[in-house]
């Protein structure tokens, strides 16, 4: 009996098993660049914003992650804790056209008309 290697299991993977999701040849050169792609549209956003601050965090951990994985597949999975691999590919995707939006919609700056009185307050805290 032979074992299968990593590199060769994604190979002959044929399947998922999740509706909609196809198997990825060669994902963690394709995740690098997404995330790379992420990162990039993230530094076109003021250094202020809060959703740039969170997101870069993320991206650069998941980055460090797939870097330090060295193409095995199994390693990245484990580390970046998304399910398969190719569930990562589509998180990122999602991300990178999250971060498109949020660059058209300008959500760092202020709103074009002031929010009504108590309309910040919840359950009787109000807002500072």
């Amino acid at each position: 009996m032979f074992r299968l290697t990593r590199p060769l299991y994604q190979v002959l993977k044929k399947t998922t098993g999740i509706t909609g999701l196809a198997v990825h040849q060669n994902p963690l050169p394709e995740l690098a660049k997404t995330y790379e792609s992420t990162l990039s549209i993230l530094s076109t956003i003021p250094q202020t914003s809060v959703y740039r601050q969170g997101t870069e965090a993320l991206t650069r951990h998941k980055l460090n992650i797939v870097q330090a994985a060295n193409g095995d597949i199994f390693a990245a999975e484990k580390k970046l804790n998304e399910g398969q691999i190719e569930e990562s590919l589509d998180i990122a995707s999602d991300e990178l056209e999250l971060a498109q939006k949020m660059v058209e919609w300008k959500a760092w700056e202020d709103l074009e008309e002031a929010p009504e009185p108590g309309q910040w307050e919840y359950f009787g805290k109000a807002s500072s």
